[in-house]
């Protein structure tokens, strides 16, 4: 094993701060961070492929880098002290562990479906937390995949990890254009349901979803692009009771991701 990293100015903690900040170097180098014990462990479980693991034993003071390695020991380590490692620490309370890992990248074709598929598709969401949020959503759900249309935050921004606390990885996920999404659901035969506030939309818990479906998300601020609307079988809308005239876009598709299920479980009432 290499010496210990002692230096906050030592050449891989400064790679691993260029990882977290930009995205660019994430796509350059074909790799992304991942902090923390569980969502390490996580993304192993689910198949993501580690290259480097860095742990600050006066942290990690359980010793689960033991257990990381023991579940895959082609990983390269590298021990870090506890100056440098608050350098790369992400997030307050960490417990030592910082994973360098090689992002999964799907396309449509290779996502494998259920018979009766609930898919949850968003569009140029901004917010890595927002993300992170409804990855959480989709795991829990047990949805088939997340597609994440236009794109302007990365799938793998340490924040959008952090937030989801692992649950990246156990979905499938899929970037591409909303074209290339509205014409695949359309092949496999997929109802599309935008959630937008328009005249013609349907209150959420009136809309059938048990047949094949996609949920689709705008962003909180201009909704979503006219692709969309124009492509859709159905606008669905979640009634606004008080002053507010939207939700989180992370609460709004956990509604109506768990209204499906709901449906798909005890049959539409």
């Amino acid at each position: 094993m290499p010496d210990p990293i002692i230096s906050t100015s030592n050449p891989r903690i400064r790679n691993i701060t260029n990882l977290q900040a930009n995205s660019r170097e994430r796509r350059k180098q074909n790799l992304f961070v991942i902090e923390g014990y569980r969502e390490i462990s996580r993304a192993m479980e689910s198949g993501i492929e580690l290259k480097e693991l860095y742990v600050c034993n006066e942290i990690d003071r359980q010793g689960r880098k033991g257990e990381l390695l023991r579940m895959d020991d082609r990983i390269q380590l590298f021990e870090v002290g506890k100056d440098a490692f608050s350098r790369i620490a992400y997030r307050e309370g960490s417990d030592g562990l910082i994973a360098l890992a090689v992002p999964r990248k799907l396309v449509l074709n290779e996502l494998k479906l259920s018979e009766n598929p609930l898919i949850l598709i968003l569009e140029s969401i901004e917010k890595p937390g927002n993300l992170g949020a409804i990855m959480r959503t989709a795991d829990a759900a047990g949805i088939d995949a997340v597609i994440v249309c236009d794109p302007l935050t990365d799938i793998y921004n340490p924040n959008a990890i952090r937030s989801g606390v692992g649950c990246t990885f156990s979905c499938q996920v899929v970037a591409c254009t909303s074209i290339e999404a509205i014409e695949w659901l359309k092949t496999g035969e997929i109802g599309i349901y935008a959630a937008a506030l328009t005249h013609d939309a349907l209150v959420y818990h009136k809309v059938d979803f048990r047949g094949p479906t996609a949920i689709i998300m705008g962003t909180e601020s201009t909704g979503l692009s006219r692709d969309w609307l124009e492509n859709s079988d159905a606008q669905v809308i979640i009634p606004m009771n008080g002053i507010a005239d939207s939700m989180n876009v992370s609460t709004s598709a956990a509604v109506l991701v768990f209204e499906a299920v709901r449906q798909r479980e005890q049959g539409r009432s």
